[in-house]
């Protein structure tokens, strides 16, 4: 990992077995549980969903296109970044074959795997070595962070471990945990904080909210008000970066659609899925059908991607404004299930019900830990606040998902081993052994913790 950035010093190192554990239980996990054996139902569609249908085409040699069934030609319905390594695993090990399922679905769980690093070094630069060495641990192996590298073919397990990354970094930048928190950011610092969220921009446009958060965050925190003017030049140095990385996307965009369209050109489309009168706020079924003899499918085939997008767009306005207190009751109904939990399924379950309680419990400690850390004043609690209140924010008026919360989750991991930390300071613990391998620290001082 110190190859990735910086120099760091050990304390702020993951202990490798971590690393090793968690990427063999999930290896382990795709072997024993078969998850690579991806249903072949609509031609494999489950496979990678639009996703899996743009790599593909691009396997196959039809370009960057058809995102559902059928060849209907160019898209911006996916931004590349994850769609371009699928496509190059179905071009070395065959599209919508068994080994592929089994190559991406082992990359997905490496992601995660390395996100352990992020996930410690987050940990002892905000509450201490203990937290850090918990939620590290929480991280590798429970089942509702693993699911999204063994079971799902998407970005998910990717993006989160950029995010992670691009969290800790500012966390150096700004100088926590360290033995001189107030040096300067390094240019080579400023580079990689860029390049990381052109990256981001081209693998979940989602992100991006937080990119200039973090920027100013940076910049307020510098101690050396001398240097501001140069920090300030380097910040826009990694903006003009990010713009580069995503530069090669919006020309292609504008030479094929003729329009501007920087990150997903599909906003329309899942607005109208969204706000229509007779939607219940589900994420059930795909934003169009994936039949090809479908007639929703067949329009969109005949008008274009880019002239279909813009009709249903206009329509989804139009519901919204005929229909503004169903439009609200559907907010408020994705709020909630953002955060308690969407059923999977139409038909309830002992299995569902478990899901959802635990999807409901994280969520509720995780933010209690988030009410505590602000309360207390620890390092970054006013950052991951604004990821909180900001990244959500498009699911409650689109389409909810579980996974859609997962990167919030290396952060949310540290605040919960930190809310129960200080319960056990503050009330006690009963059991002798959790007092051993888990003491208290001081309420107040991150320093004792660590």
């Amino acid at each position: 990992m110190s190859r990735l950035s910086a120099p760091l010093e050990d304390r702020f190192r993951a202990p490798s077995s971590i690393f090793w554990i968690a990427l063999l239980v999930r290896v382990a996990y795709i072997v024993l549980g078969h998850t690579f054996r991806i249903t072949p139902h609509n031609n494999h569609f489950e496979f990678g969903w639009e996703t899996g249908r743009v790599a593909a085409s691009l396997a196959q040699g039809y370009g960057y296109s058809s995102p559902f069934s059928g060849n209907t030609g160019p898209t911006t319905w996916m931004v590349p970044g994850f769609t371009l390594l699928l496509a190059g695993v179905f071009k070395v090990f065959g599209v919508y074959t068994l080994l592929s399922a089994w190559v991406i679905q082992s990359i997905d769980s490496l992601f995660q795997a390395l996100t352990v690093f992020f996930v410690f070094e987050m940990g002892v630069r905000v509450a201490g070595h203990r937290t850090a060495l918990w939620a590290a641990w929480i991280w590798a192996l429970y089942p509702g962070i693993i699911q999204y590298g063994v079971k799902w073919i998407w970005e998910t397990s990717l993006s989160t471990m950029l995010f992670a990354w691009v969290l800790v970094l500012s966390m150096r930048m700004r100088g926590i945990g360290d033995p001189q928190p107030n040096r300067a950011p390094r240019v080579r610092e400023w580079i990689l904080f860029g390049v990381l969220w052109g990256v981001i921009a081209m693998t979940n446009p989602t992100l991006l909210l937080m990119a200039p958060i973090q920027g100013i965050w940076i910049l307020i925190g510098m101690a050396q008000r001398k240097n501001l003017i140069k920090q300030t030049a380097l910040a826009l140095l990694a903006a003009a970066l990010c713009a580069a990385a995503c530069a090669p996307w919006v020309i292609r965009n504008w030479i094929v659609f003729h329009a501007f369209i920087p990150t997903r050109g599909n906003f329309g489309a899942e607005a109208a899925m969204a706000w229509a009168p007779d939607s219940i706020g589900m994420p059930w079924g795909a934003t169009v059908p994936t039949v090809e003899l479908a007639p929703e499918h067949q329009l969109y085939a005949r008008m274009g991607e880019r002239a279909y997008v813009q009709m249903r767009g206009q329509l989804a306005w139009q519901w919204a404004r005929a229909y503004p207190a169903h439009f609200w009751k559907l907010v408020a109904w994705r709020f909630y299930m953002f955060w308690a939990g969407v059923p999977h399924t139409a038909s309830p379950s002992v299995a569902e019900d478990v899901r959802e309680a635990a999807h409901c419990l994280t969520s509720i400690a995780g933010i209690l830990g988030l009410l505590l850390a602000l309360r207390r004043k620890l390092p970054a609690a006013g950052l991951f606040a604004w990821a909180v209140v900001l990244l959500p924010a498009i699911y409650y008026f689109i389409i909810p998902g579980s996974r859609f919360r997962n990167p919030l989750e290396p952060f949310f991991t540290i605040l919960i081993v930190y809310l129960f930390q200080q319960a056990g300071g503050r009330w006690g613990f009963s059991i002798p052994v959790l007092r051993q391998l888990w003491p208290a620290s001081h309420p107040r001082s991150v320093s004792s913790a660590t």
